[in-house]
């Protein structure tokens, strides 16, 4: 998966289209991610110790990973998201990182 926590991301699919927001929480075995903000759902909470009033809450749902684009961190604009190859010139060992296919920005 491309998309990781606390990464910004652009809704391009569904009801939330358009919004953006930060990812907080990632499902890959689901290949779904948890968006602040985006695709909120109310969900009716019994009252609790913690919640004494209870009533409808408004909350956060998963939303297929497919339906989301990393923001690029340069021009702030949705976009691809690539691999590069860069290789240790100390230990000649090769790491992988995320970049931007539109600009070529490394993605940390």
């Amino acid at each position: 998966m491309k998309i990781k926590k606390n990464d910004m991301v652009m809704v391009i699919a569904g009801n939330s289209k358009g919004r953006t927001g930060k990812v907080l929480r990632v499902f890959p075995e689901k290949q779904r991610v948890i968006i602040e903000g985006v695709n909120l759902v109310s969900r009716h909470r019994k009252p609790t110790q913690n919640n004494p009033q209870g009533g409808i809450m408004r909350q956060e749902a998963p939303i297929h990973v497919s339906n989301v684009m990393l923001l690029d961190p340069k021009s702030n604009e949705a976009t691809r998201v690539g691999k590069a190859a860069i290789i240790d010139e100390n230990t000649g060992k090769t790491r992988y990182v995320r970049r931007s296919v539109a600009t070529g920005e490394t993605i940390e």
